[in-house]
């Protein structure tokens, strides 16, 4: 077991997670009070870490984040180091590639939310603040706490992306999925197989804790 790779993973998946809940609350906020057509396309492109193959994106973001380009060339002139093959690097590449698993789920919760129940907080004075925290965050609740534990398993079991941006630096770019790959390669079945298990005992518990969540709390609200 290489435990060195289990906690590179753990800790970029509970990175991720939590740099995710702030975007991926603005942005399902901002797309479920708005259906232009602006807010069409930025929901395709927030989706399309979906449909794309991991080693189309890894290949984009290894572009954008090479010291060359103006976001790279930036960071390092800032910091001094550079995003790609680095744990920062891995950590903004997963925010990019984990996006649309925060998002959706928040924004299908939010959509759910019936207009007459803002415009009769609203009514009662509440401010467009006051009733997002009271009234919308609350509603939403089921849509963020799932959308979480998706984000940080999908996070903590990726592959593609990982490897084409963080490469397979021991203690800084390793995770699991890149140990278990490896073993697989040196022929290390057994060490493979306590790797895989383990991953997947973690994605198990995560979403089975969410259906039982989702669930008592429907109970609940009476739903």
């Amino acid at each position: 077991m290489d435990w060195q790779a289990f906690e590179v993973s753990i800790k970029l998946a509970l990175l991720t997670s939590l740099s995710l809940l702030p975007i991926g609350l603005g942005l399902a906020y901002l797309l479920a009070n708005s259906k232009s057509l602006a807010s069409t396309v930025i929901e395709a492109l927030i989706t399309l870490p979906l449909v794309l193959p991991p080693t189309v994106l890894g290949y984009f973001l290894l572009v954008g984040l090479d010291s060359s380009s103006v976001f790279g060339g930036a960071f390092f002139s800032l910091t001094g180091h550079t995003l790609a093959f680095s744990f920062t690097g891995l950590w903004f590449a997963s925010i990019i590639y984990s996006l649309p698993f925060a998002v959706q789920p928040m924004l299908r919760s939010m959509e759910s939310i019936a207009p007459e129940i803002r415009e009769a907080a609203w009514c009662c004075g509440l401010s467009k603040c006051r009733t997002f925290f009271k009234i919308e965050l609350p509603l939403a609740l089921p849509g963020i706490v799932t959308a979480m534990v998706l984000s940080f398993s999908h996070t903590l079991g990726e592959f593609g992306v990982v490897l084409m941006i963080g490469g397979n630096i021991a203690g800084e770019t390793r995770t699991l999925s890149i140990a278990i790959y490896d073993s697989v390669l040196s022929f290390e079945s057994s060490q493979a197989q306590s790797m895989s298990l383990i991953l997947l005992a973690i994605a198990l518990v995560s979403i089975t804790t969410v259906f039982l969540f989702n669930r008592s709390r429907s109970r609940v609200v009476g739903i």
